[in-house]
C-alpha cells in the first residue's frame, strides 16, 4: 500500500490562514450576496483561515464587530449593501476600532467609492468578480503588516 511519505510534497508550504502561533487567522465577511460571502468563505477557509461570523449588511457588520471585537483578525466588507453600506459600516468600525484591519470588497467601476474607502482606513479591497489568488494575496498582505 503506498502511503503519503512514498511521495513528499515538494510544494509543502504552512497555509496562509495560519498565524505563527499555530491559530487561524479569524475573519469576519460581511456582504449582502450570499453567493459572494460563500465564494470568499470557501476561498478563506481552504487555506485555513476562521470565519468567525458573517453579516449581511453594514448595520449587522458593525453590530457583530462590536460583539466579537477583539476576536477578529481582519473585516471582508462589500461596499453595495442595503440599510448600511460599506463605506458608512467601515467609517463606524474605525471610529470602534482604529487598529481594525478591513478589505473592501468592490464590483467594477466603483473606484471613487474604493478610493474613499482607502481614505477613511481600509487597507485595501478586492474587486468582483473574486479571483481566488488575489483574494489570498491581498487578505495575506494586510494581515502580514
Amino acid at each position: 500500500m503506498i502511503s503519503k511519505q512514498d511521495f513528499p510534497s515538494i510544494n509543502e508550504r504552512p497555509p496562509a490562514g495560519i498565524k505563527p502561533d499555530g491559530t487561524p487567522y479569524k475573519i469576519l465577511i460581511v456582504d449582502d450576496s450570499i453567493f459572494v460571502a460563500k465564494q470568499i468563505g470557501q476561498i478563506l477557509t481552504s487555506e485555513g483561515y476562521e470565519i468567525v461570523a458573517t453579516a449581511v449588511d453594514g448595520l449587522d457588520g458593525v453590530e457583530k464587530y462590536k460583539e466579537i471585537s477583539p476576536n477578529v483578525d481582519l473585516v471582508t466588507m462589500d461596499i453595495t449593501m442595503p440599510k448600511m453600506d460599506g463605506i458608512a459600516a467601515l467609517e463606524k468600525i474605525m471610529a470602534f476600532d482604529k487598529s481594525a484591519r478591513v478589505v473592501m470588497i468592490s464590483a467594477l467601476g466603483k473606484e471613487d467609492l474604493v478610493k474613499q474607502a482607502l481614505l477613511l482606513g481600509a487597507k485595501n479591497y478586492i474587486v468582483k468578480p473574486l479571483d481566488r489568488k488575489k483574494v489570498l494575496e491581498r487578505i495575506a498582505s494586510v494581515l502580514s503588516k
